[in-house]
């Protein structure tokens, strides 16, 4: 009987998949409708000098800057949030600000490359350190990430910190105990433990289980941050193209969620020190690189009890904590350091300043 189930169930398996797909492609078409209306990304030119399998590293020029960063985007949605537009670019700061800036970005799962997991991301980021380092003959450069990109950026600096010069977490969680933070805990009830690591998973997917996991972070705060900015153009263009971004779904690695979700998420094993990289244990007493970490107050998805405990485990000899208190017109305060003109006064420049510190 299992064996003449057998095709049935890999039928369903496919239509299950395909059904996933189209709903990646209904918010694409979403997102692209606002993007006709002239809130698409903007992006700064770039060439590809390195790339694998599931990712690619972008080099955004200046050869001549003396220091190099790295960006590793999140694997989550397209790495323009990086960059939407002039006035609202951390790459352009960066740049202006005499930085050679390089970008890891991860490209689309399919079902060839559903199999990379956070060992695989690791080695990715190893070797974009080494692309840039060889550019830059030999000096050590910077790494920077962004959300789930901070938190793998973390891992790999954990892993291999004498390869960099600093690390620098923008909203970047790096500890999930439970009952302390009611997004880590609503998200890993509704995710089930058996996720597929085989296929690839639907971005949008993750979008719906994140906004079931907290509705005042992804839908209400939304809609207050448009109400508040409708008087303010600027805030509402900054609004509409954060809300194109966010349309913009990618399928991600299966076996990646699956880690994320177990391994992170529910076990907590990087702060707890247990988490295995290769043949390497990683944690908050390996992390010795110089770290910076930015944690908006207004945000629930990465608050600061997601940092504290690892920052306390390093000692205040080796990192240092900025507390942004969010703005209006970001639309999502998960994303206001990196497209708040709040931000890029204030809290930017003492993230330039850090980073001159270190050498």
């Amino acid at each position: 009987m299992p064996a003449q189930n057998a095709p049935i169930d890999a039928a369903l398996a496919v239509i299950r998949q395909v059904q996933l797909n189209v709903t990646d492609v209904l918010r694409r078409v979403q997102g692209d409708a606002l993007e006709t209306l002239g809130f698409g990304p903007s992006e700064c030119p770039y060439e590809i000098v390195a790339s694998g399998s599931h990712w690619r590293l972008r080099n955004y020029g200046d050869k001549a800057a003396p220091r190099s960063l790295l960006i590793v985007a999140a694997p989550i949605k397209r790495p323009y949030i990086w960059d939407l537009a002039p006035p609202i670019s951390a790459i352009r700061y960066c740049l202006g600000q005499n930085l050679h800036v390089y970008l890891l970005e991860w490209t689309p799962a399919s079902p060839n490359t559903s199999n990379a997991g956070l060992d695989e991301c690791t080695s990715a980021i190893s070797a974009g350190v080494a692309q840039v380092s060889t550019d830059a003959k030999g000096s050590k450069p910077y790494l920077i990430g962004h959300s789930l990109g901070g938190t793998l950026a973390a891992i790999y600096a954990a892993a291999a910190p004498d390869s960099i010069r600093g690390l620098v977490l923008l909203g970047a969680p790096l500890c999930f105990q439970a009952k302390e933070n009611q997004f880590r805990d609503a998200l890993v009830s509704l995710v089930p433990a058996d996720l597929s690591d085989s296929d690839p998973f639907a971005g949008s997917i993750l979008s719906h289980m994140s906004a079931l996991a907290s509705p005042g972070t992804f839908v209400w705060s939304r809609l207050m941050d448009a109400a508040f900015s409708i008087t303010d153009t600027r805030a509402m263009n900054i609004h509409a193209r954060v809300e194109r971004w966010a349309l913009d779904e990618v399928p991600l690695p299966g076996k990646l969620v699956s880690q994320i979700i177990e391994w992170l998420y529910r076990e907590n094993r990087f702060c707890r020190g247990t988490l295995k990289i290769g043949n390497t244990m990683v944690g908050p007493s390996v992390l010795s690189v110089p770290t910076l970490a930015v944690i908006n107050t207004a945000d629930a998805i990465a608050p600061l009890e997601s940092v504290k405990p690892v920052a306390d485990a390093m000692g205040p000899d080796k990192v240092r904590i900025i507390e942004y208190p969010g703005e209006v017109g970001v639309c999502l305060q998960h994303l206001g350091i990196l497209v708040g003109r709040q931000a890029y006064a204030h809290v930017w420049p003492e993230i330039i300043a850090w980073l001159n510190s270190c050498g």
